[in-house]
């Protein structure tokens, strides 16, 4: 299939990614910081034996510095605009304050989870399957086997927490829409508009304009060829990638719905359906979990399989598996009970969280807004678990106070709450 001009677009940014990378690794060999290099070079994918000479860095480096300091006020607005032309939108740079690469010290003592209570805030008509948090942290969405999505006003849901409720009940359900036709399977959000996007059971991508109020169905319908898994938007927001029951992911562009797979499918020996699927905070990369058990890391321009991570949950599903802010590690969960944190650069398995028991559902584990805590369901104990992420130690189990099994727990990009929701057909709103 060809590329359309958006995803050229993005293969130019890539490359920009590339070339940075490339300067990075030969001005460290260059200083002889074989040991750095390496480091970087093997984190950024990038390969040693690299044509670019020693001092290129610094020269270009020198350059930039005297251009602004030359420059008028004016300037930044010009590159800006010449960017703007180009199409080229560099996402924001990722930020963690955790090393993962440091071994674990017995001595570290672990940090002190916030406490949280639980308020049943909404609930479907039948199993709550999944939730999402958008980019902003002012929203989050449900999607259900009944089919229905809602969508929640987070700053509403927080007064349901209040006592005094001078005006009356609260209604933090803004929106629902009704227009799949089977289960709904994932959500995300726009990274910058008020888009939210469904994969559902019934081979569809549909877009909702929540932006507005009286919409109730999808202005907009990309037709997959089998049940869409996962669905999550390029940080561009120019492009979806969608996990299927098919095993290479979907990618597409949004405005002409053009679909584009890896060139060697075949040659790629997969033949899995796909779990998750998930951006790296850049996009320079995805990542999958599938139903084989194999966290598999992608190239996000070339859609190359540059790393797997075979039998990652041994012969069991592998459900859910995301990036850190940095892009350095992937954190997986998987049916035989174990969460499991990886270095991308390396392949290197260098945490381990356990103690949560998740054999049947698609249990997901995830980050708290800063990185400090995993958290995950217990199926068994129907309880949520969270870990020191840094010292592995369980440091919380909390009732998760469903009725029927919790299935599906998100956590807000931005602060410290999170929703649970499962097969009691309620969501529950952590603060």
């Amino acid at each position: 299939m060809g590329m359309t001009a958006g995803l050229e677009q993005l293969l130019e940014t890539g490359k920009l990614h590339r070339q940075i990378n490339a300067l990075i690794v030969s001005h460290l060999l260059g200083s002889n910081l074989k040991q750095a290099a390496i480091a970087v070079a093997s984190a950024t994918l990038t390969p040693l034996s690299i044509d670019v000479p020693p001092n290129r860095l610094l020269q270009l480096v020198a350059k930039g510095l005297a251009v602004e300091k030359d420059a008028q006020s004016g300037s930044s607005r010009a590159v800006d605009s010449m960017n703007a032309g180009r199409g080229i939108q560099l996402p924001p740079t990722p930020y963690t304050n955790i090393d993962f690469s440091i071994l674990q010290d017995p001595n570290r003592p672990s940090k002190v989870f916030p406490r949280h209570e639980s308020r049943h805030v909404s609930e479907h008509k039948n199993i709550v399957r999944c939730a999402k948090f958008s980019h902003d942290g002012q929203f989050f969405a449900t999607g259900s086997a009944d089919t229905s999505i809602k969508l929640f006003e987070i700053a509403k849901v927080k007064q349901m927490f209040l006592s005094d409720t001078r005006e009356g009940p609260i209604r933090p359900v803004i929106r629902t829409f009704y227009d799949n036709l089977q289960a709904i399977n994932d959500l995300d959000f726009h990274p910058q508009g008020s888009i939210l996007i469904s994969g559902a059971k019934d081979n569809t991508i549909r877009f909702f304009d929540f932006g507005k109020t009286t919409a109730r169905k999808s202005f907009k319908v990309i037709e997959d060829t089998h049940n869409v898994r996962s669905v999550v938007f390029h940080p561009s927001g120019r492009f979806v990638l969608a996990g299927t029951d098919h095993p290479i992911p979907h990618l597409y562009d949004v405005n002409t719905f053009q679909c584009c797979i890896t060139a060697n499918a075949q040659r790629l020996n997969v033949n899995s359906p796909i779990n998750q699927v998930r951006y790296s905070a850049s996009g320079s990369m995805y990542v999958t979990a599938s139903k084989d058990g194999i966290v598999r890391i992608w190239d996000g321009v070339s859609a190359q399989c540059v790393r797997s991570f075979d039998g990652a949950h041994s012969s069991r599903e592998s459900t859910s598996a995301v990036f850190t802010k940095n892009q350095r590690f992937v954190l997986s969960c998987g049916k035989d009970s174990t969460v499991k944190l990886w270095e991308v650069g390396t392949g290197r398995l260098v945490r381990q969280y356990l103690g949560a028991s998740h054999t049947q559902s698609r249990y997901q584990a995830v980050f708290n807004e800063t990185e400090e805590f995993v958290v995950s369901l217990d199926e068994h104990a129907n309880d949520v678990v969270v870990w020191d992420s840094m010292t592995t130690e369980r440091v919380a189990r909390l009732p998760s106070n469903h009725v029927g099994t919790a299935r599906w727990l998100e956590h807000s990009p931005s602060e410290s709450i999170f929703i649970s929701c499962g097969n009691d057909r309620s969501i529950r709103f952590w603060k």
